[in-house]
C-alpha cells in the first residue's frame, strides 16, 4: 500500500546521504520532494503542511547540519514525524474495561467491510482474549446481511443473535444486550447498517442505537482503497456520533496510503486495527512505528515475528530443525516447511516486512518475484512415493518421468527440485560438521560449494578455498 511513497522517500534520503554536509538549501529542496511525495500519496493537505513544517524546523537545527551523516539524521526526523502523524508509538488496544456484556458498536458505509470486520474482531477476542462473544446484526437494509453475519459467527466459532423478522435496529440492539446479560456473554458486537453515502437517516439510526446501548467502543470501519474519501467519511461519523477508533480494511491493496497517514490528524480517533485479506484471521493491531518503518524501507521484523508466532506450528518447526541439524532432512520435511510458509500469507506480504525489500523490488524493475515455485514443488513432492520422499537418491530417469507426469510438470522441474534439495542437504551436513563455533570462526564461506564465489565477489576462505 505504501510502496510508491516508500520509494520516493528512500530516493530523497539516498540523495541527502551522498552530499556529505548539508546546507539549509539542501534541506529545503529535500522537504519540497517530501511534500510532493506525500501529496502524490493522497495525504490530506493540512497534514502534509504540518508534517513538512515539523520536519523542516528540526532538520535545520545544529544536530543535523553539523551531523557526520546528515542524511541519516534527516531520515530519523522524518521517521519520528511519521510516527507522530500516525498516532504515536505503540498500538492502541480496544477498550473493554466496562461491566460485561461490553457493547462494541461497528459503524461505516456500505461496502467498507464492516460485517466481515465484525466477524474478524469476534474471532480475535474469542481466540486471544478468551472472551465469550455475541454477534448481532442491526442491518435491516441490506438483503441477507443478518444471515451473512450468522454465517461469519459460525465460522469464527462464536454465537450470533437469532434473527427475528420485523424488528427495528434499536429493538435488535436492546434484545442483543438483554441476551448478553442473561446468557453471560463478555462482549456484544453490534453490526449496524451502512449506506452508499453519508445521510442524516443513517446518522440518526446510529445515534439511537448508541443511546440505548452506551457502547464502550464505537469503531468506524473504512476502506483504505477509497483514499481521501475514507478521511471524509471518518470526519463525518466522528462529528455526528463520536468515534473511539478506526479499523482500516484492505491495507494489502494498491491504494496510495494517504488515508492512513491523514486519519489520526483529521479525526483525532486512532487507527486501532487493520484488515489485510478476506480470511477471518487477517486482522492486525495498528503499530504506527512499524508502519513508519515499512514506509521508510526499514521493514517490520517485530510484526513478522508476531505473525510467525501466531501462525506457525512450533512443535513441527522444532522437529524439522532438529532433523536438519542432524543432516536427516527429507522431502516430506521440505513440503512441511512450504506449508508453514504458506500459512503466513502471501510471500510478497512477508517480504514486504523485511528491511530493504523496496530497493530489491526497484532493482527487479517490472519483474515479479516468482513465488509459484513453492506450489510447483508441493505438486512434485505429492507425486512421489513415500520411499522417494524419504530417500530422493533412488529417483532415477523412469521415476522422474512418472513424477513429472503426475504433477503436471517437466523432468527439468523435477531435476531442479532435486538439485536444490541436494544443495540444501549438503549445507545442513556442513553446518552439523562444523558446529556453531566453527561456523562463527569461518563464516558463511565455509558453507559455499567448492569453487563458488560468495555474494561479496571474493574467493571464500576456510577449507573450501
Amino acid at each position: 500500500m505504501f510502496e510508491a511513497l516508500s520509494g520516493k522517500l528512500s530516493g530523497v534520503f539516498d540523495g541527502l546521504s551522498k552530499r556529505g554536509a548539508l546546507s539549509e538549501a539542501d534541506v529545503a529542496e529535500a522537504m519540497r520532494e517530501v511534500r510532493l511525495a506525500m501529496l502524490d500519496a493522497d495525504v490530506a493537505l493540512p497534514v502534509v503542511k504540518d508534517f513538512v513544517t515539523k520536519v523542516r524546523e528540526r532538520a535545520v537545527g545544529h544536530e543535523v547540519l553539523d551531523s557526520i551523516s546528515p542524511g541519516q539524521a534527516v531520515a530519523k526526523i522524518v521517521n519520528d514525524a511519521l510516527i507522530d502523524a500516525l498516532g504515536g508509538a505503540g498500538a492502541v488496544p480496544l477498550n473493554l474495561n466496562a461491566v460485561p456484556p461490553v457493547p462494541v458498536l461497528m459503524v461505516g458505509l456500505q461496502g467498507s467491510g464492516k460485517t466481515t470486520t465484525s466477524g474478524k474482531i469476534a474471532l480475535r477476542l474469542a481466540r486471544r482474549e478468551r472472551k465469550r462473544v455475541l454477534l448481532a446484526s442491526l442491518d435491516t437494509q441490506r438483503p441477507a446481511a443478518q444471515l451473512q453475519l450468522a454465517q461469519l459467527a459460525e465460522r469464527a466459532g462464536v454465537a450470533s443473535l437469532p434473527i427475528v423478522a420485523g424488528q427495528t435496529p434499536v429493538e435488535i440492539a436492546q434484545r442483543a444486550m438483554e441476551t448478553g446479560r442473561r446468557e453471560g456473554y463478555d462482549i456484544v458486537i453490534l453490526d449496524t447498517a451502512g449506506r452508499l453515502s453519508i445521510d442524516e437517516a443513517l446518522m440518526e439510526e446510529v445515534r439511537q442505537v448508541r443511546a440505548v446501548t452506551s457502547p464502550a467502543e464505537t469503531l468506524l470501519v473504512v476502506d483504505a482503497m477509497t483514499g481521501q474519501d475514507a478521511v471524509n467519511t471518518a470526519k463525518a461519523f466522528n462529528e455526528a456520533v463520536g468515534v473511539t477508533g478506526v479499523v482500516m480494511t484492505r491495507m494489502d491493496g494498491d491504494a496510495r496510503g494517504g488515508a492512513a497517514l491523514s486519519m489520526r490528524a483529521m479525526t483525532g480517533a486512532p487507527i486501532k486495527l487493520t484488515g489485510s485479506g478476506e480470511k477471518l484471521d487477517a486482522l492486525e493491531e495498528f503499530h504506527p512505528e512499524r508502519v513508519a518503518g515499512r514506509i521508510l524501507g526499514l521493514g517490520d521484523i517485530a510484526g513478522l515475528v508476531e505473525k510467525a508466532a501466531d501462525t506457525l506450528d512450533h512443535e513441527e518447526s522444532e522437529r524439522i530443525a532438529q532433523k536438519m541439524l542432524r543432516g536427516k532432512f527429507d522431502l516430506d520435511d521440505y513440503a512441511a516447511q512450504i506449508r508453514q510458509i504458506n500459512k503466513m500469507g502471501s510471500i510478497s506480504g512477508i517480504l514486504g516486512m523485511l528491511p530493504g525489500m523496496g530497493k530489491l523490488k526497484d532493482a527487479l524493475g517490472d519483474k515479479e518475484l516468482d513465488t509459484s515455485i513453492f506450489k510447483r514443488h508441493q505438486a512434485i513432492i505429492s507425486s512421489m512415493t513415500k520411499a522417494e520422499r524419504a530417500t530422493p537418491a533412488i529417483i532415477k530417469a523412469s521415476r522422474k518421468k512418472r513424477i513429472a507426469a503426475g504433477s503436471g510438470s517437466t523432468v527439468q522441474d523435477v531435476n531442479k527440485l532435486l538439485k536444490q534439495f541436494d544443495d540444501m542437504s549438503t549445507m545442513m551436513k556442513r553446518i552439523n560438521k562444523l558446529g556453531m563455533k566453527g561456523l562463527m570462526r569461518q563464516g558463511m564461506s565455509a558453507l559455499m560449494p567448492k569453487g563458488a564465489m560468495p555474494p561479496g565477489g571474493k574467493p571464500p576462505g576456510g577449507p573450501f578455498r
